[in-house]
Formats: structure tokens, C-alpha cells, sequence
């Protein structure tokens, strides 16, 4: 399959160039030429399928044609090595919890799929020093770093915004060193994301390094996205509980809701979707008035949605050719602010005997206000509650435990570079390596 650009100035790529371009020569954000449909027979029989086995399905539609099947099986087998359980949280929602991974994380799918897939082009090309770089908010540093560590032939820089992540985030992808170097950027995230995406567009850059990106902009990242939206659907059909599924989905860069559109859109039965911002409310605003307009993000304490102008909103307006009624028909919006979204978490705590995150808090906001009488509502529970560990315990009042994955992050000692937002700085910097 080809993979042209958001932008339509560059020329097609394969599946292999768009994954280790990350982004298209022209600045756009690579989609796939054809989505393809999956049958019905797949929907008839998905409640007898294995999370495994429905997203080999999902993947073959989108990387069958490039990838041995052989091959393709063994990364998606490799990849999924955990659940993504979808847990009652009361009679009308339930919670998809995504955090059951190595790094607790929603993003140990994506990351994980990348690492592997990359990993095979390299490997099948015989090419080596191949520079992964990632801009984090929170958790894909982790997911990526982890995804990543100890593979021969790529190095990763993780960028992130300089007290701006939790400690326990910044402890997963700051004391694993091997090929793992993680840069503290003094900014926020969207100066992080800026560095990525200037590195690929600067020639004298790419004359002398391999650079691939590991954020949502990359399709190896998003694409395996779509696989939990399926799963999702699945076990709601166990339960005779399918029909009339609403997802909302806490959003911050938007590559996890680009997947689920792409789900919907290969024929999976989603009724709507809901994309609930934190106070970082852009899209929230552009589907009330059609207006996009990016501003600088602001602090909140669901910091992986402190996103001011995210990437994948190209892809959105891409997917419905830019027509406003189109997005709104099947994405509503809501915001919330960090009040908001921590009474949600105690509430739930409280009256449901469920803790969310302060991400899935948000979520879990948006399907209580705007849930329909005959609707189903799953929100992605997007990581582990202990990952905020301070923020969750001074909501709920009372200690949370800390998983073995994670307290065995805590002990590392934690190893970062200091670097200012400016590109040149950046720039010098990847050269000196």
C-alpha cells in the first residue's frame, strides 16, 4: 500500500519509507492510500476472537500487503503480550483499561508495534544508526523508550518539557540508558514536538543522520491504535451490550481518536465518538465554530493532553476532507477543567469503588454529562493511577499502591540533558552525536 501526505505536495511512500521518514518531505502527516473494509463474517464472530487474533485481522488490512504474514503475526503476537480489559464501572459505562503493559501505558501498543516493525525494516535493509525522536507529554516517552531499549542499530532522544511530567514518567524513560538519551527541554510540550518536526525538515540534519519519529505522527504509531477499539467492541458483544457504543476518548496530541475513526471508518460499529479535552481545549472550540486555532498549552494535572496545537488534527480534517458537518456529525467535544476533572475521579472513587486516572477522569466526565438514554459508554482508561501517584492520593485522600512494574522504575538514578528550545542547540547537539 502507498502513503501520501496531508499536505499533497510530496510524493507517495511505501509502507517502509513512511515509517522510517515518520514525516512526509513536504511537513504533512502520512495516511494510507485505501482503508480498507473488513467483512461481516469478522464482526458476526469478533466475541470468539482473541485480543491477538482481532488485531493480526486489523493489521494485515493495513500492513498485509508489505509484511510477510508470518512476519506481520509475530510482531502484532509480540507486541500484544498483555489484556486491555473492558471493566464495569456502572450500569451505562465502562472503562477500557489500556495500562496493563510494560510501562502501564496506553502507548505500549503503539510504541511496542513501531519498535517491531522498524526493527524489521532495519534488520531486512541491513541499515544501521538509524535516531528515533520522540516528543513525550508523559507517557509515550516511556512507551517508546521502553519499546525501543537495547535495540541494535537505533538510538532514541526523548524530549520532554522540563517539570512538566510526573516524577514516576520521568523515571521510565530517564534511568534506562543503553541507547536510550532523554533531554529535558526548558518549554512545554508543544517547543518538544516543535524540535522533532523542524529536525526532519532541516537538510543538513538528515545529509548526516537516519531520523524517524516515534510520536503519533509516525503511522506505525497510530495505526495499531485501532486495534483496542476493536477489541473493545468485542467484549461489549459478549455482553449483548454492543449496539448504541459511544467511546470518548481523552485527547491530547489526537493520534488515539485519529485510530478510532480509523476503526469506524474499516466498518467497526461505533455510534460517536467524544473527544474530551482538559483545559488544552483547541479541537473543543474548532467543533463549536469551525475556527482552528492553536495557542500555547497550559499546565493541567491530566498532563499528557497538554497539547496546544496537536499533529494529528491534519489527519482528522484529511479523513472527512475538511468538512466541518462531516466531523461534528460523528465527534462531539467537551472540556474540562482541573476541578472538574478531580471531583470526576473522586466521585468515581466514592460511589463506584473505580479509580481512574486524572486522563480517564475526563473521560469519564464527558460520557456522564453526555451520555443518551439507549448509549453505551467506554472511555480509555489511559494509564495507571499510580503514575500520578501525589495527584490521584491528594484527590481521593488515601494512599494508592504502587504496582512492582512501576516502584522498579522508581529505584533508577535518573539521567537527562539540559537543553533550551532553540533549534540550533538541538540541532548541534544531534551532530555532536
Amino acid at each position: 500500500m502507498k502513503y501520501y501526505s496531508t499536505n499533497k505536495k510530496a510524493p507517495l511512500a511505501s509502507l517502509q519509507e513512511a515509517v522510517v521518514k515518520g514525516l512526509a518531505s513536504d511537513r504533512g502527516l502520512y495516511m494510507p492510500q485505501d482503508i480498507k473494509t473488513l467483512p461481516k463474517e469478522f464482526f458476526d464472530t469478533i466475541d470468539q476472537l482473541s485480543f491477538q487474533e482481532i488485531a493480526y485481522r486489523v493489521a494485515d488490512a493495513f500492513f498485509g500487503e508489505d509484511i510477510p504474514a508470518e512476519r506481520l503475526k509475530e510482531i502484532v503476537y509480540d507486541t500484544l503480550n498483555f489484556d486491555v480489559p473492558l471493566v464495569p464501572v456502572n450500569e451505562t459505562i465502562y472503562s477500557l483499561e489500556l495500562f496493563h503493559g510494560p510501562t502501564l501505558a496506553f502507548k505500549d501498543v503503539g510504541a511496542r508495534f513501531m519498535a517491531r516493525m522498524l526493527g524489521y525494516f532495519i534488520c531486512k535493509d541491513g541499515q544501521k544508526d538509524v535516531n528515533v525522536l520522540v516528543a513525550t507529554s508523559g507517557d509515550t516517552g516511556s512507551a517508546v523508550a521502553n519499546g525501543f531499549l537495547g535495540v541494535e542499530g537505533i538510538r532514541v532522544f526523548v524530549l520532554y518539557p522540563k517539570g512538566k511530567v510526573s516524577e514516576i514518567q520521568e523515571k521510565q524513560f530517564t534511568t534506562l540508558g543503553q541507547n536510550i538519551t532523554a533531554i529535558e527541554v526548558d518549554g512545554v510540550f508543544d517547543d518538544c514536538q516543535a524540535l522533532v518536526k523542524n529536525s526532519f525538515m532541516d537538510a543538513e540534519l538528515n545529509e548526516h543522520l537516519v531520523l524517524t519519529s516515534a510520536n503519533s505522527i509516525n503511522v506505525a504509531r497510530f495505526l495499531p491504535q485501532s486495534f483496542y477499539y476493536f477489541y473493545a467492541y468485542a467484549q461489549l458483544k459478549k455482553l449483548g451490550r454492543e449496539k448504541n457504543m459511544v467511546v470518548s476518548v481523552p485527547s491530547g496530541n489526537f493520534g488515539n481518536i485519529t485510530a478510532g475513526l480509523f476503526a469506524k471508518r474499516m466498518g467497526l460499529p461505533i455510534k460517536r465518538f467524544i473527544a474530551s479535552n482538559n483545559a488544552n481545549d483547541v479541537f473543543y472550540k474548532y467543533l463549536q465554530t469551525g475556527c482552528y486555532e492553536p495557542k500555547p498549552s497550559v499546565q493541567t494535572i491530566a498532563n499528557a493532553m497538554d497539547v496546544g496545537d496537536p499533529s494529528n488534527f491534519a489527519r482528522v480534517l484529511d479523513l472527512y476532507q475538511a468538512d466541518h458537518a462531516a466531523i461534528v456529525a460523528e465527534i462531539s467535544g467537551a472540556t474540562y477543567a482541573d476541578a472538574q476533572i478531580a471531583k470526576a475521579l473522586s466521585t468515581v472513587f466514592e460511589r463506584e469503588a473505580y479509580l481512574c486516572d486524572p486522563h480517564g477522569a475526563c473521560g469519564y466526565c464527558a460520557l456522564s454529562d453526555g451520555l443518551q438514554s439507549d448509549e453505551v459508554g467506554v472511555f480509555l482508561e489511559t494509564a495507571h493511577p499510580a503514575k500520578f501517584k501525589s495527584t490521584v492520593e491528594s484527590i481521593i485522600g488515601t494512599t494508592i499502591v504502587v504496582p512492582e512494574k512501576l516502584a522498579a522504575f522508581m529505584q533508577g538514578e535518573k539521567k537527562s540533558i539540559v537543553l533550551s528550545k532553540d533549534f540550533a542547540t538541538f540541532k548541534a547537539f544531534l551532530l555532536q552525536q
